[in-house]
């Protein structure tokens, strides 16, 4: 009987804590219930947070709703996702937020941060933003040498690491001519040419800095006069650094002469698709019409079918001002990804004064915009755009009097307002150059120096003439000689001389023999023979009745002799 009696007590006890163990586990229920309902609703409210780890668990509706998103599979199909979310992310993001990641411009909230090799990684598009492999807003401001042919000796580890540490320079651009004296298409040491680009990405490497292989066109205008050769230089640099995550591609530098974006745009289609058969997700810079300016049409008509494709502008800012920013701007906010890959704060001759005001709105409105740029040259050649004086013999170890007008105001710009440029250099010793003044240098035109002109200085000559209701006056800025070549840099002032508006203009400039235009800023330029065509762009066309419109110029070549004729 005791037996049976402790056994019936047994069994109630275990009845009554079945009871309660199943009243807890329906008020355990019913507080995960309301948990997740809040946490649904917090994940509404706030679309940055990530949902919590038990999503598995979810209702049957939302768990058929991520059984159907394609994200892992669609994400596997493309050479590399404009932004992928970090791992505990991943579940966070919506279908429809996903789509507006990937295809809305980003226009950044504030000012990119400083990206170097080690911390950022392999850099990407991300709508019109260069971002860090983690999708995160940087910026890339730097230096470019001058042709290596004519300055090879700045390629050295030394003068990168000065520039890396003392001037906080993340960028060199290796700039390699293509068809000047020396050039890699027109009877240059192909070998030493290759040989000073390897040891450029070496040091920047080693340095913790990312580095622009520049295949520099200009003399050439289009750059599908040699794009068998470009093609074979890219499969060559593509396959050698596709492993890198700090080399970016410049392919075609400045097209001019007349070279459309539709030619344009043909070349870098053939040597993209090489590059990207080595390296599936490097950044490519595409070059765009009338010296890099007309980047309003690569907006209309981008390049499709890659990913991490961003086009360069170059600017000199004592020349292109306003109108040339609007343009940039314009394209930005259309969607176009843009890299400021040259500029200078000089006139687009590389030489003239400096204009350092519109020079520091050039840099905010790159800023405010996230874009990267890189200054033109790291060279001593005797012009205003060099950032060292032509009495500068260093290869490096630079010091405050090494430094030209244009290389003062660049280390203060990268480095802060109050930056101490007296103690620029105090902390490295400085090698001699070699060669001398200017390096073996020659072949200078114009825009982008091109190497060690003999200059004949500035000239005060001038010639008024007229076109119909229009009287010009073309004021010689600077003339220089290169390679048995004379090149002159003209600035022109427009008046409208009769009783109405205009709308547009045309103007003929005579010369004295046949004339070869270099750069031209400001209007559309052609030559026949003796005589320079101009017509004015979109912006300045329109002239009221005895006004004037300035900031007109171009270089041209000829003999020692040539001049504008009366």
């Amino acid at each position: 009987m005791k037996r049976r009696k402790y056994y019936a007590m047994g069994m109630a006890v275990i009845l009554i804590l079945s009871l309660f163990i199943q009243g807890c586990g329906k008020k355990a229920e019913e507080v995960s219930d309301k948990s997740l309902q809040q946490t649904e609703q917090d994940a509404e409210g706030e679309e940055t947070e990530s949902l919590p780890d038990n999503t598995e668990e979810l209702t049957d509706e939302n768990t058929e709703t991520d059984a159907t998103e394609p994200e892992s599979e669609a994400d596997e199909k493309k050479p590399k996702p404009s932004k992928t979310p970090k791992p505990d992310e991943q579940d966070a993001v919506t279908e429809d937020n996903q789509e507006e990641q990937e295809t809305k411009p980003a226009k950044p909230t504030a000012f990119p941060g400083t990206a170097y090799p080690s911390t950022a990684g392999a850099l990407q598009v991300n709508g019109t933003q260069l971002t860090d492999e983690n999708g995160a807003a940087v910026q890339l401001k730097g230096i470019s040498t001058h042709g290596l042919a004519w300055f090879p000796d700045y390629v050295n580890e030394d003068c990168f690491k000065q520039f890396r540490e003392e001037w906080n320079v993340n960028v060199i651009r290796l700039a390699m001519y293509t068809i000047e004296y020396g050039g890699y298409c027109s009877g240059g040491d192909q070998k030493a040419l290759k040989e000073l680009i390897h040891n450029g990405v070496s040091y920047a490497t080693s340095l913790d800095m990312y580095v622009i292989i520049d295949w520099h066109v200009l003399t050439d205008q289009d750059p599908n006069t040699y794009k068998d050769s470009a093609k074979q230089f890219f499969a060559e640099m593509a396959e050698k650094y596709a492993g890198y995550n700090n080399v970016l591609y410049e392919i075609c530098n400045e097209p001019n002469g007349g070279t459309s974006w539709k030619d344009i745009k043909s070349y870098a289609e053939e040597v993209i698709a090489v590059i990207r058969s080595y390296d599936e997700d490097g950044i490519i810079i595409v070059g765009t019409p009338n010296w890099s300016q007309f980047v309003d049409q690569a907006a209309v008509d981008p390049i499709t079918g890659y990913d991490n494709i961003m086009y360069s502008l170059h600017f000199y800012a004592a020349t292109h001002k306003e109108s040339l920013r609007n343009t940039m701007t314009a394209a930005i906010d259309a969607g176009l990804p843009i890299f400021v890959s040259e500029y200078g704060i000089c006139d687009a001759s590389g030489n003239g004064g400096i204009d350092e005001k519109q020079a520091n709105q050039w840099v905010s409105t790159m800023n405010s915009y996230g874009v990267s740029y890189v200054a033109w040259s790291l060279s001593n050649k005797a012009e205003t755009a060099s950032i060292l004086n032509s009495s500068c013999n260093k290869v490096s170890g630079f010091t405050e009097s090494d430094l030209s007008a244009s290389g003062k105001w660049l280390y203060k710009m990268l480095t802060g307002e109050n930056a101490d440029i007296a103690s620029i250099g105090q902390n490295s010793g400085g090698s001699a150059n070699g060669q001398g003044n200017n390096g073996n240098s020659s072949a200078g035109q114009g825009n982008n120096g091109q190497g060690g002109s003999t200059g004949t200085g500035s000239s005060a000559a001038s010639v008024t003439l007229t076109n119909g209701d229009i009287t010009y006056t073309a004021e010689l800025k600077n003339s220089w000689e290169s390679d048995g070549k004379a090149f002159y840099q003209y600035e022109l002032t427009l008046q409208n001389t009769s009783s109405v508006s205009c709308d547009k203009w045309e103007i003929d400039v005579p010369f004295s023999e046949a004339v070869t235009l270099v750069d031209g800023w400001n209007g559309d330029y052609s030559t026949a023979d003796k005589v320079l065509h101009i017509t004015s762009k979109d912006y300045n066309g329109s002239i009221a009745a005895g006004s004037s419109v300035k900031d007109i110029g171009f270089i041209v070549s000829g003999s020692k002799d040539m001049k504008v004729s009366e």
